[in-house]
């Protein structure tokens, strides 16, 4: 949530963020769509990666030159606005992409590989397939949001010279 303070980031704090869901959300459908549908879904999710490493770069920018103009800076603003970018675009693509994407992939393949071992029919192995997969999104978001965090700060943002994130929850 948002404070009275900090400023609205409309990819992290608005429903715009749920389009970064948008390839798990294929994942779960994946026996039940096309393949291209399923490509589709990570076209969605990749297009909110780059949106917010544009507007993480856009702010960066802005308040570096500012800074910039009142004080001498350690580096320039293009070099911290470079910094900044590369660490949202890994962080995004991982914690919002890549892990998710390959756990429901997973997940539902474990579901449909156990579920044809039933008398469940096939049409009813789908339909449970995805609704395990859907149902375990919520479950899988927060881990690995914090397991990125913890593997960057650890490797990435150091060599980047970026403080690390400090996980609130």
């Amino acid at each position: 949530m948002v404070s009275k303070t900090d400023e609205l980031d409309i990819f992290r704090d608005t429903p715009v963020r749920y389009m970064g869901y948008a390839n798990e959300i294929g994942e779960a459908f994946r026996s039940m769509i096309s393949p291209a549908a399923v490509r589709a879904t990570y076209g969605v999710a990749f297009g909110y990666v780059f949106l917010d490493v544009i507007d993480k770069a856009n702010k960066t920018f802005k308040k570096e030159t500012k800074l910039a103009e009142l004080s001498t800076p350690k580096e320039s603003p293009k070099s911290k606005t470079a910094k900044i970018a590369t660490d949202c675009l890994i962080w995004q693509s991982f914690a919002s992409v890549i892990i998710p994407g390959f756990t429901i992939n997973r997940i539902c393949k474990l579901s449909s590989y156990l579920l044809s071992k039933t008398s469940a029919s096939p049409k009813a192995g789908k339909i449970l397939t995805t609704l395990i997969g859907l149902g375990s999104i919520p479950f899988i978001i927060h881990p690995i949001d914090h397991g990125c965090h913890i593997v960057m700060d650890k490797t990435i943002r150091p060599y980047l010279g970026i403080d690390p994130h400090v996980i609130t929850e």
